[in-house]
């Protein structure tokens, strides 16, 4: 599908790209940094060696090549004090190759002390850099840790931060438990106070209100019922007299 390529990798680019900033730590990026130019001055220096030991091999060669046009020199005048143009003729070339290579190798010389001077240069410029880098390094370091620290101690304080978070919610959940236990406690002190609780536990299994009502007249109807018997049985015969002897008994 057009396009549809490209979007993907840009969705993928940008997961990435946010996995290594959370990832990244500002410290250790910086350290790397520092080494890698501590590096890069090494290599200059190293390259500066170099040309300098260049330079040494060269104003050796040019060394050995001025002794040796000297020699040349002295050795054609002697062959010409001697009569021997032909050898004196031979040496005075040789002369002539000799100090073309000697002027060859001193322009070599100067080109490698201007190399030399400018990487001096620039070793000196990158030496400088760097210790303006580490000590802004250190600075930033700092204060990235400070900054650090002090978002920990806001999270912490304020409950914004992740564990703190979950306790907050811990706690409103428990407060929330809490305030729903103290209602029900309330409606059961109200509902006690109203003698619901005594109305229900009076009830038989299977009785709703009417039928303990029924019930309780029945039961008065009985009672009744017995105690008139009870008197009418005490009111004939003997048993009046026992009921006046319990009764003199109970005053006594």
């Amino acid at each position: 599908m057009p396009g549809m390529g490209g979007r993907m990798s840009t969705v993928i680019k940008a997961k990435i790209s946010r996995l290594l900033d959370r990832a990244e730590d500002p410290g250790e990026t910086l350290d790397y940094s520092y080494q890698k130019q501590l590096e890069s001055l090494q290599n200059v220096k190293k390259g500066i060696a170099d040309v300098v030991t260049a330079k040494k091999r060269l104003q050796m060669q040019s060394q050995k090549l001025e002794q040796s046009v000297v020699k040349l020199d002295t050795q054609a005048r002697q062959a010409l004090s001697a009569g021997n143009e032909d050898l004196a003729r031979v040496a005075l070339e040789r002369k002539n190759v000799a100090q073309t290579e000697l002027q060859s190798l001193d322009q070599q010389v100067a080109e490698l002390e201007q190399q030399q001077e400018k990487l001096t240069e620039s070793e000196q410029k990158l030496r400088t850099k760097i210790e303006t880098f580490r000590t802004k390094k250190e600075v930033i370091k700092a204060q990235y840790s400070a900054a650090e620290a002090q978002v920990r101690i806001s999270e912490a304080a304020t409950g914004v931060g992740e564990q703190m978070a979950d306790v907050g919610l811990a706690m409103q959940r428990a407060v929330d438990k809490t305030e729903q236990m103290r209602a029900r406690a309330d409606a059961v002190s109200e509902l006690e106070a109203a003698g619901t609780f005594d109305d229900l536990t009076a009830l038989g299994p299977g009785q709703d209100d009417i039928d303990r009502q029924l019930s309780a007249l029945s039961s008065s109807t009985q009672v009744d019922d017995e105690l008139a018997k009870m008197k009418a049985e005490l009111g004939t015969g003997s048993g009046g007299a026992d009921a006046k002897q319990l009764e003199e008994g109970q005053g006594a």
